[in-house]
């Protein structure tokens, strides 16, 4: 049994995950991911701390993953190594 945990970021307001789009002028959307909470924590009082309180850390299971970026249609995820700078890795799930 596979019980890896990842961290997310949900909008309280509507429920939409935050997102990475590392090319602008493309539409491929990658889910945030974090290793722990407390990194998605210090991602958002660095980067959107006056935004922080619109969102909630969501725990996601590695199985949920797939299903997470199928309905959302996410491209792959993000997976930030460290939330301070931010250095994130982007990686693209094939089907």
């Amino acid at each position: 049994m596979n019980t890896a945990l990842y961290y997310a970021l949900r909008s309280r307001a509507d429920g939409n995950y935050l997102a990475a789009q590392p090319d602008p002028d493309a539409t491929q959307r990658y889910l945030l991911l974090f290793p722990e909470h407390y990194d998605a924590l210090s991602y958002l009082n660095t980067h959107a701390q006056a935004a922080a309180s619109k969102f909630s850390v969501e725990s996601i299971g590695k199985s949920q993953i797939r299903g997470i970026l199928d309905r959302w249609q996410f491209q792959g995820i993000g997976m930030v190594k460290d939330p301070l700078i931010p250095r994130i890795e982007f990686m693209s799930l094939a089907g």
